[in-house]
């Protein structure tokens, strides 16, 4: 049901995502690889510091616009306005993240704070629904207040604003934990988004492949066509190795079918929320990776580097990490090959000083390898879906 601005409408089973949202994260893609340009340009831990809190800063934007997108009629212009509005900001950030600690860290936080204080505003004037105003009065009181420590920051050294802008981000991702707790208004609670099963983990399948999209893109740039080496061409194949395979982990059983495991929980929203801090984690580390290996097809013969050992095994880590979470937040368990593999690409780290960084990469597409192959070899000895005791309560 649309109500008399079209901004806000009941949920629906039949509700999928819009293809309003698919152009939004065409802006999401540009975003991550931004991201990971920035990180492979500058492998230092303050760098990495910064870099995850500008991905923070994305993630949340396309979080909530995915979650007020899920009762918001995309079809209305009214309600297509909030998706635009965080699309333009979402490109002022991109513009700005290479200097986003240095001489544009304003126009990111401009960028940034016109997003989530605009959306805020916008939705709390042009929804009718009670629920919806309250809900965005409180997402609007903390963004208000990390807001300040946005702008701060912007003018202050590239290390104050590292360490403001990283409390900024936990203030913003505290408060959304806890439902935006405010004073007089309460917190939020999971029935007033509305969530649609089905709905939400497409958003959040979608957003992996784009994550995917984002390694294989900044592979076939890296391999430039007036500088084929035999080396540089396999590395460009271990790197497309490595997102078909990652692929392969995540869509196995429990990224298949999410849909069906959000659906059948008696906590839909709160399910979502664990469904959505294991996707975030997984794409955390898919940067990371596509960050890594950039620099291994564009040199592959260098000595491998600490950091960017740390960048490259950290990336894998992660985004087994992030799949275990998902797969412990559908099945109550977790397969024994994800923590076997982050023990594997852990025992790599000791040989980082002395092995190519093609050799290291080599070694860590074989665990994925292995790992998607042990999957295969279960096929069909798995349980359907059941939410977790933590989630059911």
């Amino acid at each position: 049901m649309v109500d008399d601005v079209g901004v806000v409408r009941e949920a629906t089973p039949e509700h999928r995502p819009a293809f309003l949202e698919l152009f939004f994260d065409l802006v999401f893609f540009l975003a991550l690889i931004v991201l990971a340009a920035d990180l492979s340009a500058s492998l230092t831990w303050l760098a990495a510091a910064q870099t995850l809190i500008m991905f923070l800063a994305f993630s949340l934007v396309w979080a909530l616009s995915a979650w007020v997108a899920d009762t918001s009629d995309l079809n209305h212009p009214r309600g297509q306005v909030q998706v635009f509005w965080a699309m333009t900001g979402s490109l002022v950030m991109s513009a700005a993240v290479p200097e986003a600690f240095d001489g544009r860290g304003l126009i990111f936080a401009i960028g940034y704070l016109a997003i989530q204080l605009g959306s805020a505003t916008y939705l709390l004037i042009a929804g009718r629904q009670q629920i919806v105003r309250i809900r965005n009065r409180r997402i609007l009181f903390w963004a208000s207040i990390s807001g300040v420590a946005w702008l701060v920051g912007a003018f202050l050294p590239a290390t104050p604003r590292t360490a403001l802008w990283a409390l900024a981000i936990s203030i913003e991702y505290g408060a959304a934990a806890f439902g935006w707790p405010t004073p007089k208004l309460g917190h939020s609670v999971g029935w007033e988004w509305k969530l649609v099963g089905e709905r939400v983990a497409e958003r959040y399948r979608q957003i992996l492949i784009v994550a995917l999209g984002v390694s294989i893109f900044t592979a076939g740039l890296t391999l430039s066509p007036d500088n084929y080496t035999t080396y540089r061409v396999a590395a460009f194949g271990l790197a497309f190795a490595m997102a078909v395979l990652m692929w392969r982990i995540y869509i196995y059983r429990a990224g298949e079918l999410l849909p069906d495991a959000i659906a059948a929980s008696a906590n839909p929203s709160r399910f979502g929320q664990f469904a959505a801090v294991s996707h975030l984690i997984m794409v955390a580390g898919l940067v990371l990776a596509a960050a890594g290996t950039t620099l291994v097809i564009d040199d592959p013969l260098h000595p491998a580097h600490p950091a960017w050992g740390a960048i490259m095994l950290g990336g894998t880590a992660l985004f087994l990490v992030g799949r275990s979470l998902l797969a412990y937040t559908v099945f109550s368990r977790v397969s024994w090959t994800r923590p076997i593999g982050i023990i594997l690409i852990g025992l790599l780290a000791p040989a980082i000083p002395v092995l190519p960084q093609f050799t290291v990469m080599a070694f860590i597409t074989f665990i994925l390898l292995a790992i998607a192959l042990a999957d295969s070899l279960n096929f069909g000895t798995r349980p359907g879906p059941a939410a977790p005791p933590h989630i059911r309560s």
